[in-house]
């Protein structure tokens, strides 16, 4: 096997001199403030060489400015190719970027926001599979020898129902009315057991304000399953009024009696 060596040329002496020139570019970024002292150099090719200088400010503690100059072949001049500020050895950066679905945290969906559903997210299956219980939920018309001496009466049962569709997780809410879809459309939404199956389920999204709660049918929040961002609404054009043409209208003209010297209004 035959190995090839790389020749690296030392850095270019002129280029390497030309710190007072490298020091007032780092000046015209600074400004208003000044920068640091020389941290040193770094050839980066033949006849470029970057002048490091420490940055002074509090905002920016371990960073530096960097000032990349360079000559052309056969010249003497030195000339200032870029100018910008990076990161030293233990400066303060950004967390890393993540997407927006690995940011988003329960509770975070506010009136009017819209969660969009990906089609391979694990927590949904088609409805024809049936899901993933194949238990039904079954009405106990009677209950008897289950230890309870008394269940919930039919009166109990609407006057329940009544407090929850009129509460703030029925219909009649803003995050409702700003909603995509009903909840009874919304894969996540897991309807009672009884009486109530028609009428009322559970918020089983994580993300959504209501998870974990019992939901009207009818309620709606922007976390639901088949959401989509949807297009920005048209502005609708104001009214044009001709205030220049005019209609003729005839009017009955009736009489008034007058009642001696009696002001109007007055018997």
């Amino acid at each position: 096997m035959t190995r090839t060596r790389t020749r690296v040329s030392p850095p270019d002496q002129a280029c390497v001199a030309a710190v007072e020139l490298a020091l007032e570019a780092a000046r015209e970024l600074a400004r208003p403030g000044e920068p640091g002292a020389h941290l040193g150099y770094e050839g980066e090719g033949d006849r470029i060489v970057t002048h490091y200088f420490a940055c002074l400010d509090r905002a920016y503690k371990g960073w530096r400015w960097a000032v990349t100059v360079t000559r052309a072949s056969r010249a003497k001049n030195v000339t200032v190719s870029e100018a910008v500020l990076l990161p030293g050895t233990g400066a303060m950066l950004a967390p890393p970027w993540l997407p927006w679905s690995e940011r988003l945290r329960p509770g975070d969906l506010g009136v009017g926001d819209l969660l969009p559903t990906s089609e391979d997210d694990d927590r949904l299956v088609p409805g024809f599979t049936g899901g993933a219980d194949e238990e039904l939920d079954h009405q106990m018309i009677f209950e008897y020898g289950l230890g309870r001496a008394r269940v919930l009466s039919a009166i109990g049962r609407d006057r329940a129902a009544k407090r929850w569709h009129s509460g703030a997780h029925g219909p009649h809410t803003p995050i409702a009315h700003a909603a995509p879809a009903q909840c009874s459309t919304c894969g996540f939404f897991w309807p009672l057991a009884g009486g109530l199956r028609g009428e009322f389920g559970v918020c089983a999204n994580e993300y959504a304000p209501d998870d974990g709660k019992v939901v009207a049918a009818d309620h709606g929040c922007g976390a639901h399953s088949e959401a989509a961002v949807m297009p920005p609404p048209v502005e609708q054009a104001s009214p044009i009024l001709d205030d220049l043409g005019y209609d003729l209208i005839e009017v009955e003209s009736g009489s008034v009696e007058e009642s001696g010297s009696e002001e109007l209004g007055h018997s």
